[in-house]
């Protein structure tokens, strides 16, 4: 058999003991915890800031990711690119791809590793938007903000293309594995609905159509399907308060579940009912079932583990044992490895770090 650059490089990154990392401390039950029984190996790839989402090349031989980092000149989430070879973002910071200036967010390769997309604000704004408070009227809220646009650059972080320009958010973009789709979030219906475009942005379609926020949608393996988190508020107090809160470029995301579509958004069916925050799903390679964050089996709004949930909403399973947040997990395009974003082994601060993991059924 054939064995492709990239395949030698994780071959190569993952030749190491079970435990395969220490803390600084040299605590080896740092970054995996014993029930973790479907990470064969461990290795933690970021030490400081908030990492966040990040992304495989197509060759699975590199990452793309957002960060907030001082150290890394980036006040405000930027985009960087690393190597799995060698990578030492301990000591050197990797890649920025992005502008620099503004916000950005969501991130991805294109099909061929020369070119990547993401959303960023930096056309309205050079500066870091406005923040808005955490918490209002004690619930978590996140920014959707309407300066944000899908941009083409190529991998070294020139601008090429602008694949959005219409009034409001438009992010959150996901590229199809089989290479002929882009999925978005946007509000240009006055909703955060999802929406499909061809890689050069034409062809724009709409393929939610329900109240409530529709988002972080990835396509199945086989590019025939989307799974997504959305909010669906009830009755006309929520509905109020959803409308309230969209109004001022705000969501809160305490209530979501996980959702199934085909990819021109026919046969939508909710699969988890669990209550709390789900969100981040991700396809498992075998395309029947779905890793995801959630909370629900937390007493308040933290903890966050992962689980793993069969496409028709059985067989549902913890995946991670952490005792304050791990979520974004994304499988490598040939199934054999696992990325995620957690806040393991670090040092009792904020930090949020990504790792990277041998999977195991």
């Amino acid at each position: 058999m054939k064995i492709s650059l990239p395949m030698i490089v994780l071959l190569a990154l993952f030749q190491l003991p079970a435990l395969a990392q220490t803390d600084a401390d040299g605590d080896l039950s740092a970054i995996k915890y014993p029930q973790e029984a479907h990470f064969k190996n461990i290795k933690q790839l970021t030490f400081g800031g908030d990492n966040a989402e990040a992304y495989w090349s197509f060759d699975d031989s590199r990452l793309i990711f957002q960060a907030t980092n001082k150290a890394w000149d980036a006040d405000c989430d930027q985009i960087f690119i690393t190597t799995l070879a060698g990578s030492n973002m301990r000591d050197n910071r990797p890649l920025r791809v992005s502008t620099g200036l503004g916000r950005t967010t969501c991130s991805y390769f294109m099909p061929g590793d020369s070119t990547i997309l993401y959303a960023s604000t930096h056309e309205h704004d050079a500066a870091c938007p406005h923040k808005p408070p955490r918490e209002i009227d004690g619930n978590y809220v996140w920014p959707v903000y309407d300066s944000y646009d899908i941009y083409l650059a190529d991998a070294q972080g020139r601008m090429i293309n602008k694949l959005t320009d219409t009034p409001g958010y438009d992010a959150e973009a996901t590229v199809s594995p089989k290479g002929d789709k882009i999925v978005f979030t946007s509000l240009r219906s006055g909703d955060p609905e999802l929406y499909t475009m061809d890689l050069d942005g034409s062809n724009v379609r709409q393929i939610t159509n329900e109240l409530g926020y529709d988002g972080g949608a990835f396509f199945s393996p086989d590019g025939k399907q989307l799974v997504f988190r959305a909010s669906r508020p009830k009755g006309a107090e929520e509905i109020t308060r959803y409308k309230e809160l969209l109004a001022q470029g705000l969501v809160m995301p305490t209530d979501m579940e996980i959702f199934v579509c085909d990819a021109d958004g026919s046969n939508l069916r909710q699969v988890t009912h669990l209550g709390k925050a789900n969100w981040s799903p991700f396809f498992h390679p075998s395309g029947d079932k779905i890793v995801f964050s959630s909370n629900h089996a937390a007493d308040r709004g933290f903890k966050f583990n992962l689980y793993m949930i069969n496409t028709d909403g059985t067989g549902l399973e913890q995946i991670t044992y952490d005792d304050v947040f791990d979520a974004f997990p994304v499988f490598s395009n040939n199934g054999k490895y696992l990325v995620f974003s957690s806040n393991r082994n670090n040092g009792g601060t904020h930090d949020t770090n990504l790792f990277l993991a041998e999977w195991e059924d």
